[in-house]
Parts: C-alpha cells; structure tokens; sequence
C-alpha cells in the first residue's frame, strides 16, 4: 500500500469521526434532548464508522476524538459525554494557538 493511499484512509477515518463528533455534541446541547432518539441517531451514525477501516491515530486530538466516539456508542451518560465533548473542543482549540505579533511593543508602551 503507497504511502498516499495510508494518507487517504487516515483523511477519511478522521474526517468521520469529526462528523459523528459534531453531530453527536450537538444533538446533546439541544434543549430537547431525548435520550432515546439520541442514542437511535448514534447507532446511525456508528453504522457509517463501520464502514471504513480504523486507521492509527497519533495526535491527541485524534486519540480524544476517537475516544469520544467510542464512549458515545457505548452509551455511557449525557454528563459524561459532554465533559468528554468539552475536553475535546479544548483540545481542538489548543492546536490553534496564534503568536502575539507585536509582544514586546506592547510592554514598552506599558
């Protein structure tokens, strides 16, 4: 298998994974929430995770999405999910950390 090829599948493993993620996080903030309908749209959803082949994930964003996923299909609780699901948004932020441009002119101001 070439190495575009492992990259692809990756693509598209994760890209599920922030599909399910996404919509599983929204579905427990609604203020309807109905834990029976909940847990019906998850089992859709791990339905199309079947499908493609599990691939290795080494960022830890990726593993805690993983891992989201997988507390999700095993029904674990609506409180625990959603720390789960703020975790995971905190994580996802990190990784977009932004330099100050302008640091040290700002402390000569000052």
């Amino acid at each position: 298998m070439s190495f575009i090829d492992e990259k692809a599948k990756r693509v598209k493993y994760i890209r599920a994974l922030e599909k399910f993620a996404k919509s599983t996080i929204s579905a427990l903030k609604r203020e309807d929430f109905d834990e029976v309908q909940f847990y019906d749209r998850v089992g859709k959803n791990a339905k199309i995770l079947e499908k493609l082949e599990p691939v290795y994930l080494d960022s830890p964003y990726t593993k805690a999405l993983e891992n989201f996923v997988n507390q999700a299909v095993q029904k674990v609780g609506k409180t625990e999910l959603l720390r789960s699901a703020n975790l995971l948004e905190k994580l996802k932020n990190q990784k977009n950390y932004k330099k100050d441009k302008h640091k040290n002119r700002f402390k000569d101001d000052v």
